[in-house]
């Protein structure tokens, strides 16, 4: 029978501490102390200043409300030592319900020592009506801060604001220029915006929008495209009983071209269209010379609108009423979002970041739900475009539930300035 070895039966159990012991620090790094707690010191002003934005109603076509609450985001970003502007829109996009004025956007750049080119986006409007503020006013109750288009976007001006105010504090200038742009036109499709924010994209190396994370906090790399297809046919009116066949009948010719274009959806890769919205005729004994019909179209790629509105204005050409006039207007009201390679890797490297906090962070790269400004951006940039990087919370464009949940203020604070930091020195790659 061999003899026992003190030595040796001790080195199991101290190869298994050792090994507890390395994987310990190993799996989760600890935060970097001084970004984590400015961070934590931020919360406070943060909220101070959604409660301000919050007390300023700022419709999307409410041009008052929205030039005075530009004049605030401006003001404390020029105290943040930023080179700013009040935008007027000068290329406009109008849609089919584009109000004649559009709202400003305000232009802040902060130029650094390095070189990495990012920027940060939000939107200042909301879908508010003016005199709603009364019923939904900023408060706090609990771990939720309530407040009129406190969730969409108010949050995400609120969060940029900070993070530059933190980046300052850490005396932080190692990017080449941090740009902010926050529009007063998102909720009505950025007519008069869009282009700015695609220009302004076009060469960064990275974009972050900071539309809500939800109530989980995901980063989404993909967005629906919504698109609108608006079809008008023009007949001759005549009398229904005594001469019908003097007129040119525009409800059947509109009939006959929405039903051959029904089948132009192509869920498989993500493709719909779905007519919405129909009318015709003023009398009943009257031959309707006048036809209209609406369509919703949602689309995963650009080119699947391209392809599609080319389909629709081939469908048009074949009339069941040779006497009849058909027009066909298609309207990009936002492109899809696509992931691309660098926002997954951006996207990655944030997960890793909110680990150090001992938290998990959620990236879906699915489209889902409506579009949003981010897709403009991403337009003509090969850089990373990531959506999401605004606080958790709940009930946007409702009447009294919009809120945010103030313990997701802290680790996006310490997300959104640690990945423009390690952009900046070459850590994020």
């Amino acid at each position: 029978m061999p003899r026992s070895h003190p030595a040796a039966s001790l080195i199991g159990p101290l190869i298994a501490s050792l090994w507890l012991t390395y994987a310990a620090t190993t799996v989760r790094a600890e935060p970097i102390a001084d970004v984590h707690m400015l961070a934590q010191k931020e919360q406070q002003p943060l909220l101070d200043t959604l409660r301000d934005l919050v007390a300023i109603e700022s419709g999307s076509k409410d041009i008052e409300g929205l030039n005075q609450i530009a004049e605030r985001v401006a003001g404390q970003l020029k105290q943040l030592g930023g080179t700013v502007e009040i935008l007027q829109p000068t290329d406009i996009y109008r849609l089919d319900d584009t109000p004649e004025k559009i709202g400003p956007a305000v232009h802040a750049t902060f130029k650094g020592t390095g070189s990495k080119k990012i920027m940060l986006i939000a939107h200042m409007d909301t879908v508010y009506l003016k005199g709603m503020l009364k019923d939904q006013p900023f408060r706090i109750d609990g771990d939720k801060a309530y407040g009129l288009g406190i969730a969409d976007d108010k949050q995400g001006v609120a969060l940029i604001l900070h993070t530059v105010a933190l980046l300052q504090k850490l005396a932080f200038r190692d990017y080449g220029t941090l740009t902010v742009l926050a529009n007063g036109d998102e909720e009505i499709s950025s007519p008069g915006w869009r282009s700015t924010i695609t220009k302004f994209a076009s060469d960064q190396d990275a974009v972050f929008s900071f539309e809500g994370g939800g109530t989980d906090g995901t980063l989404r790399l993909a967005t629906s495209g919504i698109g609108s297809a608006y079809l008008t046919v023009q007949g001759k009116s005549s009398h229904a009983g005594a001469r019908p066949e003097g007129g040119v009948n525009a409800l059947y010719e509109l009939s006959h071209q929405v039903l051959q274009m029904k089948d132009l959806s192509k869920p498989e890769q993500g493709l719909k269209l779905n007519w919405t919205v129909s009318k015709s005729g003023t009398n009943r004994n009257v031959i309707p010379a006048d036809a209209t019909a609406q369509a919703d179209a949602r689309a995963l790629k650009v080119s699947d609108f391209d392809e599609l509105e080319k389909a629709l204005q081939d469908k048009i050409k074949d009339r069941l009423l040779p006497d009849s006039k058909v027009d066909l207007k298609f309207e990009v009201r936002r492109p899809p979002l696509e992931a691309n390679e660098a926002s997954r890797r951006v996207a990655a490297y944030g997960k890793t970041i909110y680990q150090e906090l001992g938290m998990s962070l959620k990236v879906d790269e699915k489209a889902t739900g409506g579009g949003t400004d981010a897709a403009f951006a991403a337009l003509k940039t090969s850089g990373a475009v990531v959506e999401g990087m605004g606080l958790s919370g709940f009930g946007a464009h409702s009447n009294d539930a919009e809120y945010v949940q103030i313990n997701s203020i802290v680790p996006r604070l310490y997300l959104a300035t640690r990945m423009i930091m390690d952009l900046s020195t070459g850590k994020l790659k």
